[in-house]
């Protein structure tokens, strides 16, 4: 008997018809003579209203009330799926993260998981019963509920399938898979069929939505097989795995756009040993992740220093800032919220000559300039000016080849 973990989004529940719609494909999963275990994130727009309400009782809410409020969205959604399942004739369970129990650190609103019991979900196995899951939560030694972050149904989803050593983990969401872009912005992107856990990391961790950094990192760890699908549909998505020779035949797989980015820069930094970690270690305990990072040539004993960080941290690393450019005397410090980061990716990189140069002449073409560079070896990132998000994937899209009409004529 296959064991199977499928996650559904907001969307897939954010109505009592879709919830029914969805109990009906999780029975249908069984009756295929299936274990099946369900993740669910907070119906559509329940979490966003949470967030507000605390948001309206005070600017900056203590990270563990934040939690304990934020983290109530998922118990509506279980229990109304359970019931569903239930009404259609089969045993359904549902438990919360502390009830499994999902252990994680303590660092509030962003916790990650440290170890998962799936002792219950066994014993509901051996009873015939279908588990759902609270996705986005679990708790500390401390007994205090966390969440996640965003996105942390799926990484709720892939941990248990790891730790289930699951056949399958299927991600199910509003789109039919992975796209070479976003679809609103270039009509003809293609579904992939398949996408190695390299290239789905990259493309997570700059802006692609359809899954979350840390799902494919837990993926990639444990060999989790994910399947990106529709809720809406019977068709086929998109298979992440591990990397095949077939996947380096393409050099680049998809274009990306990441709007959450803010471009920090401190001026005139003494240039002396050791000054970026002083600028540095202190974003990085104020747990603010660091993206791209530019050093201008030093001129009298000074020098600029530039990078990037999400925008809905800006705030939080100004204050940093402002305390760091005392602390080391460099003359003031400027930011930008106006920018964008738009990337290409793709295994192939590794065998395709050119292929940032093609990327830089493309955007030169079109008169986008390029503000900063960032490159590993399956991806180039540059940072545009946000007024150019969209042309800058179109043209992209379009010099790599990678629409529809331009693949069936390949």
């Amino acid at each position: 008997m296959a064991v199977i973990v499928q996650k559904y989004g907001g969307t897939s529940v954010g109505t009592v018809e879709k919830i029914q719609h969805v109990a009906r494909r999780v029975v249908a999963t069984k009756m295929a003579g299936n274990d099946v275990v369900v993740v669910v994130s907070a119906m559509a727009g329940e979490t966003d209203r949470l967030i507000n309400l605390a948001h309206e009782m005070v600017e900056k809410p203590d990270g563990r009330e934040y939690d304990m409020m934020v983290s109530t969205g998922e118990q509506v959604s279980i229990a109304l799926l359970a019931m569903a399942i239930q009404d259609l004739g089969h045993k359904a369970l549902s438990l919360l993260g502390f009830q499994i129990k999902i252990s994680t650190n303590s660092d509030f609103t962003k916790a990650r998981i440290e170890s998962i019991k799936a002792d219950k979900i066994s014993e509901a196995f051996e009873q015939e019963t279908i588990v759902v899951v609270a996705g986005f939560q679990g708790i500390d030694d401390q007994e205090n509920i966390t969440t996640l972050g965003r996105g942390g149904s799926d990484t709720t989803a892939v941990a248990i399938a790891g730790v289930l050593k699951a056949d399958m983990c299927e991600i199910y969401t509003d789109v039919e898979g992975v796209y070479t872009t976003d679809p609103t912005i270039c009509p003809n992107a293609r579904k992939l069929n398949t996408i190695s856990y390299d290239e789905m990391l990259e493309m997570a961790s700059l802006g692609a939505k359809v899954l979350h950094t840390r799902s494919v990192e837990f993926a990639k760890k444990y060999d989790v097989s994910i399947h990106v699908r529709s809720t809406f549909s019977d068709n086929p998505g998109t298979v992440v795995s591990k990397e095949d020779v077939t996947m380096e035949k393409v050099a680049v797989a998809g274009v990306t756009y990441n709007k959450n980015e803010a471009k920090i820069t401190i001026v005139k930094v003494p240039d002396t040993p050791g000054v970026a970690s002083k600028i540095f270690t202190p974003i990085s305990n104020a747990n603010i992740n660091v993206d791209m990072i530019i050093q201008n040539v030093s001129e009298d004993g000074c020098t600029d220093l530039t990078f990037t960080v999400p925008e809905t941290d800006l705030k939080r690393a100004l204050e940093v800032v402002k305390q760091v450019v005392s602390e080391i005397g460099a003359e003031d410090f400027q930011h930008d919220k106006d920018i964008v980061t738009v990337s290409i990716v793709g295994v192939g990189m590794r065998s395709h000559a050119g292929v940032a140069a093609k990327m830089f002449s493309v955007l030169a073409g079109e008169g986008i300039n390029i503000l900063m560079i960032s490159t590993s070896e399956i991806k180039i990132s540059c940072v545009v000016s946000a007024k150019y998000t969209e042309l800058a994937v179109r043209v992209l899209h379009d010099a790599f080849e990678l629409g529809e009409e331009q693949a069936k004529e390949e």
